[in-house]
Parts: C-alpha cells; sequence; structure tokens
C-alpha cells in the first residue's frame, strides 16, 4: 500500500528532475555553440588579419602611401590585442601563417653598416644610431612574437622555432636601430629560458657571430655588446665547477674578442663576463690575465685605458697564490702604460698603484718587480712632458720609497751604475764610428789622388 500511495508523487519528481536535466544540457549545447562560434569567428579574423599584414611594406616605394602604411600599423595593432589574452588552444590553423608572416617581416635584408667600427665609442649609440624606417611595423611584430613566446607552450613552440629560426634571429643583431637590437634580446633571452632542447645550439651560434666578427671581417657589427649582454645572464646560471666547453668560450671566444679594434663599443659587457668567469673560478685569473697581455694593442690608447680597469678589476678578484704567477709580467705591462706618451694612458697606469690590492700583488715578488718598476719610475720624472703625469710619479715613488727604501735604494743605485754602463758603451761606440768614418774619408782622398796621377 505504501509503494501504491508514493508512486505517483515519485514519479512527477523524476519527471521534473529529467526535465531540469535536459533543460542544463540544453543550455550547456547552447553555451557551448556560442562559444565556438565566437571562437570560430575570432579564428576567422585573426586569419583575416594575419592574411592582411602578411604583405610587408619597404617604407622607400614612392607608391607606398602613407594611408596604407598607416592601415596597416592599426591592423597590426588589431592583431596584437586579440593574440595578447590568448594563452591557449590556438590551432595550427593560425600559428602557421601567423608565424609565417612573422618571419617575413623580420627575416629580411639589412642595409650595409653606416659607419666604420674604428669611429664607434662607448655609449654613443644615440650618435651613430640608424633607424630603421619599417620600425613602426616591426616593432609590433616584435611584441606578437613575445607575447607567442611568453603564452604558448614550449612543446608548441617547437614546432615553429627551430635552428634556422635561431639563425635568422642573430643575424638581425647587424642592424644600426638599437631598438630593434633591444628587441631582439628580449626574445632570445625568452626562447634561451623556455626552450631548453636549444640552448646548446644557441651557444654554439651566438660563438659563430663572436668568431666571424673577430676573424673574417673588419665590418662594424653593432650588436657584438648586446649578444654578450645575452651571455652575461647565461654565465651567471653557469654552475661550479665550471664545464669545460665553458672554458674554451672564455678563452678561444672572449678573450680574442679583445683584439678587434672597436672592442671599446662592446668593452663594458665583454668585461663582465670574463669577470664572473674569474668570479666563479678565481684560478682561471692567471690565463685570462696572460691572454690579454697577449692582445694588448700597440696603438690604440683609448684600448689600453679601459684594459688598465679591466685588469685591476681582475687583481681584485685574484686568490694570493696568482699574484706570484702574475706579478711580474702585470707590472712590466703597467710600467710601459705610465710611461706612454699619451697622458691619459700614463695617468691611468698610475692610479693603479693606488689600489690596495695590486700593491698587495706587487709586494708579492717584489724583488723581481721593483727594478723593473724604479726604471719606469725615474725614466718618467727625468723625460716625460706632462706635468700631471710627472707629479702623480712622484706620488708613487713615494709610496714604494716607502714600501721598501732599502730595495729603492739599491735598484737606484742600479739603474745609474746600468745608466753610466750604457753611457760609456755609446761613447765607445760614437768614437768607433767616428775612426771608421775617418778612416774612409782619408781612403777615398788616397784613391783620388792616385787617379790624378794616372
Amino acid at each position: 500500500m505504501g509503494a501504491h500511495r508514493n508512486s505517483p508523487k515519485a514519479s512527477r519528481e523524476e519527471k521534473s528532475a529529467t526535465l531540469k536535466s535536459l533543460l542544463e544540457l540544453d543550455s550547456m549545447y547552447n553555451t557551448r555553440r556560442q562559444q565556438q562560434q565566437r571562437r570560430n569567428s575570432e579564428y576567422e579574423e585573426l586569419l583575416s588579419l594575419i592574411s592582411y599584414c602578411s604583405y610587408t611594406y619597404t617604407f622607400t616605394d614612392p607608391s607606398e602611401s602613407p594611408s596604407q602604411l598607416h592601415t596597416k600599423r592599426n591592423k597590426l595593432i588589431d592583431l596584437f590585442s586579440i593574440m595578447k589574452p590568448m594563452k591557449v588552444g590556438v590551432p595550427s590553423e593560425i600559428l602557421s601563417p601567423l608565424f609565417a608572416m612573422i618571419s617575413d617581416h623580420l627575416f629580411r635584408p639589412l642595409p650595409p653598416p653606416s659607419t666604420s667600427i674604428v669611429s664607434i665609442l662607448p655609449d654613443d649609440d644615440d650618435l651613430i644610431a640608424t633607424p630603421t624606417a619599417a620600425w613602426p611595423h616591426l616593432q609590433l611584430v616584435y611584441d606578437i612574437l613575445l607575447r607567442l613566446l611568453i603564452n604558448l607552450d614550449s612543446k608548441i613552440l617547437h614546432e615553429y622555432i627551430d635552428e634556422s629560426f635561431i639563425v635568422n634571429l642573430l643575424a638581425l643583431f647587424q642592424t644600426d636601430d638599437p631598438r630593434e637590437r633591444d628587441s631582439l634580446k628580449n626574445v632570445i633571452h625568452r626562447v634561451y629560458s623556455k626552450l631548453h632542447s636549444l640552448r646548446s645550439f644557441m651557444r654554439r651560434a651566438m660563438n659563430d657571430v663572436f668568431l666571424h666578427y673577430i676573424y673574417e671581417t673588419e665590418k662594424k657589427h653593432g650588436g657584438i655588446g648586446d649578444v654578450l649582454e645575452i651571455w652575461g645572464t647565461i654565465i651567471n646560471g653557469f654552475s661550479v665547477p665550471l664545464k669545460e666547453e665553458h672554458k674554451l668560450f672564455l678563452m678561444r671566444v672572449l678573450i680574442p674578442l679583445h683584439r678587434p679594434k672597436g672592442m671599446q663599443a662592446y668593452h663594458k659587457q665583454l668585461a663582465y663576463c670574463v669577470y664572473q668567469f674569474v668570479e666563479k673560478e678565481p684560478m682561471l685569473g692567471v690565463d685570462v690575465v696572460r691572454g690579454m697581455l697577449r692582445y694588448w694593442p700597440v696603438t690604440n690608447c683609448q684600448k689600453e685605458v679601459l684594459l688598465i680597469g679591466e685588469l685591476e678589476e681582475l687583481v681584485e678578484n685574484m686568490e694570493t697564490e696568482q699574484y706570484n704567477i702574475l706579478a711580474l709580467p702585470l707590472c712590466r705591462q703597467i710600467t710601459k702604460c705610465l710611461n706612454s706618451c699619451n697622458s691619459q694612458v700614463a695617468e691611468r697606469a698610475l692610479y693603479v698603484w693606488n689600489n690596495e690590492w695590486f700593491v698587495k700583488m706587487a709586494s708579492q715578488a717584489v724583488d723581481e718587480v721593483f727594478p723593473i718598476v724604479v726604471q719606469g719610475i725615474e725614466k718618467n720624472l727625468n723625460d716625460h712632458w706632462s706635468k700631471s703625469v710627472r707629479q702623480l710619479t712622484e706620488n708613487v715613488k713615494e709610496m714604494l720609497v716607502e714600501m721598501d727604501p732599502n730595495l729603492y735604494s739599491k735598484c737606484l743605485t742600479q739603474l745609474h751604475h746600468h745608466y753610466s754602463a750604457t753611457s760609456e758603451e755609446e761613447t765607445k761606440q760614437r768614437e768607433r764610428w767616428e775612426r771608421i768614418e775617418m778612416a774612409a774619408k782619408i781612403n777615398q782622398i788616397i784613391q783620388e789622388s792616385q787617379r790624378m796621377l794616372m
């Protein structure tokens, strides 16, 4: 009886629940269909925008009107606005033409460098920069690429960013426009941090850029400093002990980068990279300093001033055991520099003696170092044309005398003896030459007399 009384009510409840679930399913279906329609509409709009933006303008053709260029820029802005919030689920039907559009815009022939590399000075990008005419469009293309690198999963990115893509990106660092190089740095950083499998190749590709610049061309390359800046962050992440591959990069790439004539354009970034290696493994300092001395400039005073400063920073980061090895070659080079006819080089070399770590290094091999330094100091005091250099030299002399007065006096005495012996030898040579010249004149007179008699 109880079952008979409850059955109509239960039936009504079941019918109500079924109807409710059907309505919910219908609502979900309609919502999904609307979302799919909206997504399809967005994809169609994206494809239309990508198709329109795929056409590249030269910005130099007179037939390209300003209205066309402005419309293209607005389309790129619209494309970026749509891509910015899209994080997942972008189909390949969109990504393939999108990356093709990016490649068509970025990977283009670059104009030849506008300035000889010899004329480039540090921190003067604003003076020599040649703005890229197409930058209003390129800037947005870089923004779109960067947004893709941020939003997309690395597995998806691997399908579109390969080794040739990396090589083409690195080739763009030759542009004269610093704005484009800044965008390239951001892109390379993102690729390196996200696509781990490409890291080894990216390091080799960047090395190839450096080696080509060092050994195969003397042309300007405004992006060497930017690529070194990328390397600075990479080196910062190296674990200790350093791998052999990384040590070879230091000795075969970074040290030879001190050789080119335009080194002052990227010296700040180069010195930072070298310093990080020595900071991680101080024992590398010996090989680094020897390599720098091997590439020491002969006539480029600006490079000498920069290298003296770099050596001073390296000495501060070395261990005491290395001082015995480097004291003599370093002090010999610094002494040559303080005797330079260029007052800036001479003053910078003299200021090194204010560094307590350099003085400590010199004191480790004082018997070997003092004779060379004393000779350079006395030469400056007697012969240098610059009054300020002579005054600084006098200050250094006072410090050295205070360090070891007996040794300085001994070296000075030996130097006077050396000068006296040299002077005597020069006098003897001069007298020998005079006798030879007199004998030659007498012989000539005799020969002329004999011819007259005949």
